[in-house]
């Protein structure tokens, strides 16, 4: 499944006691439709718990309001709270990432390719 959202917080690496290591963060999905006969929008946001096994190092990346798209196995889980009351979640086992816009000042001045100078021997 492919899902297009923002982060609600940075992500964090979390090492397991074998040493593996898994990125986990939230991803929050908007969605927004008419109904029908209605003249006004309805918005939806839905959350998921994301769990990326592949490459730790990509969490530098994954702050708080950037949007990303991701593909991966997405997958529901019920439980009953303290209270006795029945809850679910929603996860989402990720297998690629791609970072499409990061929240501004999150990116380091150093980490940016310095501009290319501009060169007066155009070819055309």
């Amino acid at each position: 499944m492919v899902l297009i959202g923002r982060l609600t917080k940075d992500a964090v690496v979390t090492t397991l006691k074998d040493d593996r290591k898994v990125v986990n963060f939230t991803l929050a999905v908007n969605d927004s439709y008419k109904p029908k006969g209605s003249d006004t929008w309805k918005q939806n946001t839905t959350f998921f718990t994301c769990a990326y096994w592949l490459t730790p190092s990509i969490a530098t990346r994954l702050k708080k309001g950037s949007l990303i798209e991701l593909t991966g196995r997405t997958y529901a889980t019920a439980y009953t709270d303290m209270q006795g009351e029945a809850k679910a979640s929603l996860h989402c086992h990720v297998d690629s990432i791609k970072v499409h816009q990061q929240q501004k000042g999150i990116a380091d001045a150093a980490s940016m390719p310095a501009p290319k100078p501009a060169t007066d021997d155009l070819p055309f």
